[in-house]
């Protein structure tokens, strides 16, 4: 089931969990030492894939103003290899298209995923470069 609630929306255990499983990935897995919660967690809109109470796949949305962008997409370890990172970024454009129509989406997406983003429809818009020693390009997405 994919849950779609604003930070002030979230129960402190959707919270907590959603907060484990960022730091999980981004900071223990990759081994990138950084501030993972940050302003943005105040007014972000938080896409989670929940099976049995459990959370399976995250990404968080934000409003630019000018665009769109989402990120900190992942999957639970546990979860993984069973096309859910598929299904939640799918349900997070959809989710954009609902709340943003016409709004155009940009990312900054992990140079070794872009493949993936492109079955989405996404184009680079950017030169690979570093962000947290890890490399990235900006990607967009019109949706018109």
């Amino acid at each position: 089931m994919i849950i779609v609630k604003s930070t002030n929306e979230l129960s402190p255990k959707e919270l907590i969990d959603i907060l484990k499983a960022r730091v999980a990935v981004f900071v223990v897995e990759q081994n990138c030492p950084y501030q993972e919660v940050d302003e943005d967690d105040y007014s972000d809109l938080h896409v989670c894939l929940v099976e049995n109470g459990e959370l399976e796949a995250y990404t968080r949305i934000i409003d630019k103003g000018d665009h769109i962008t989402f990120g900190r997409v992942l999957v639970v370890e546990k979860f993984r290899k069973a096309g859910l990172g598929a299904k939640i970024v799918q349900a997070t454009i959809d989710e954009i298209e609902q709340r943003f129509p016409k709004q155009p989406i940009q990312i900054q997406a992990q140079a070794y995923l872009q493949e993936f983003y492109a079955s989405f429809g996404f184009k680079a818009i950017s030169d690979v470069y570093l962000e947290d020693n890890i490399p990235h390009l900006d990607m967009l997405l019109n949706l018109n």
